[in-house]
């Protein structure tokens, strides 16, 4: 009997290809939105806007603070808000 390939492997391998391609790619596991695809590519220097929210006097752990240098150095931005003002 075959064995069934599953999605994980192939997965990986595009995350790899993409990466080498100079992509930042995220993989959504839990989202607010229903049917979102499995990951998110996003080039160098676009205009995608990431947030971090928290609570009024919250502070971003250091892996938080690494993940936002990590992604400021490919030219995305990246806001913390404690309000949505």
């Amino acid at each position: 009997m075959k064995k069934k390939q599953t999605e994980q492997p192939i997965q990986a391998a595009i995350i790899r290809d993409l990466e080498s391609k100079g992509y930042y790619v995220i993989k959504l596991s839990l989202t607010n939105k229903n049917g979102i695809p499995d990951l998110i590519a996003i080039p160098n220097n676009s205009d995608v806007l990431f947030v971090e929210v928290k609570r009024p006097g919250g502070k971003s752990s250091p892996l938080q603070e690494y993940r936002k240098k990590e992604l400021e150095s490919r030219g995305i931005n990246v806001v913390t808000k404690d309000s949505a003002k």
